[in-house]
């Protein structure tokens, strides 16, 4: 029991530190858009996240071996081609949510950008009605609680939304759609096997978007040396590995609880190393969408 327990404290500290790594990853975000595109930023990162990730593929894989019963030979050529095929699919999606996080970003503050960027945890429930997946009373009563969390947060004078908020807000959507398309191959493919795919598809598709419409220099890319290595190698390799470690000895509930504080975190980054601060209106805004999100992962209450 002491051994389950201080399993659960140790999980809930690396994701602790998984959710401050992915908020501070806003600020890399927002000082990389200083030297780069969008494209280019978004390559560089998801090329390095993946390389990042390959030996992790090694490391997991043989503490799966000590503690799985082995696969046929069949079975692993199964998982391996469900991992290429969700990874390439994952990678789509991945793309293009991080590109609009990432153009959006450039034109709002790095604490709006995390909540408004942390409504999938809301919208991912609601999108699974399409695939006929019930919804619990509980995250209606949250998407009215985030709707008003959103109002404050990002309707100006006359009613209109900034073109920042409204990319940030798309990017939520792509990323709740990212995370159904997870749910569907995960239980079939290696987890980190799909990652570091979708980390190269998602960098080879964000790499032709850079020489299409952007115009990338050598110079550029070492001067943004430094968010891009923390998004690519914090980011997308230190934080994941960390998250796919220590799910393993926590429940679920807990740990998209711990996950969520990357929105608090992001506020907290963007004021300590930009100097951004929120008005009284936008930080209610905030609470308020953080209210909504944790009571969208509460379990509901069973009926006797």
């Amino acid at each position: 029991m002491e051994s389950g327990n201080r399993k659960s404290l140790q999980s809930s500290v690396m994701l602790l530190i998984t959710a401050w790594i992915w908020g501070v990853a806003f600020v890399a975000q927002s000082e990389g858009m200083n030297y780069v595109g969008g494209f280019t930023f978004n390559a560089c990162r998801f090329i390095i996240g993946g390389i990042v990730l390959i030996p992790c593929i090694f490391l997991l894989q043989k503490v799966n071996r000590e503690q799985k019963k082995p696969l046929t030979m069949e079975e692993k050529q199964a998982r391996k081609r469900k991992g290429i095929v969700g990874g390439v699919c994952c990678g789509v999606f991945l793309c293009l949510a991080s590109s609009l996080q990432q153009f959006g970003i450039a034109f709002t503050t790095v604490g709006k950008a995390g909540f408004i960027t942390a409504l999938y945890i809301i919208l991912v429930p609601v999108l699974g009605l399409f695939m006929k997946k019930k919804v619990g009373r509980n995250v209606w009563f949250s998407v009215g609680i985030a709707a008003l969390g959103m109002y404050l947060l990002c309707i100006k004078e006359g009613f209109s939304v900034g073109k920042g908020d409204f990319l940030v807000f798309l990017c939520s959507i792509g990323f709740s759609l990212h995370i159904l398309v997870i749910d569907y191959f995960s239980p079939k493919a290696d987890g980190v096997v799909i990652s570091c795919v979708q980390f190269f598809t998602a960098g080879i598709i964000s790499g032709a978007g850079m020489f299409l419409f952007e115009q990338p220099s050598w110079g550029a890319i070492t001067a943004a040396w430094m968010p891009v290595l923390y998004a690519g190698i914090m980011s997308c390799g230190v934080a994941y590995t960390l998250q796919v470690i220590a799910q393993k000895d926590i429940a679920p509930t807990i740990a998209s609880l711990l996950m969520s504080l990357e929105s608090v975190f992001s506020v907290l980054a963007g004021w300590l190393l930009l100097g951004q601060r929120l008005s009284g209106k936008e930080l209610a805004g905030c609470v308020l969408v953080f209210v909504g999100i944790v009571l969208a992962q509460l379990p509901e209450r069973k009926k006797n």
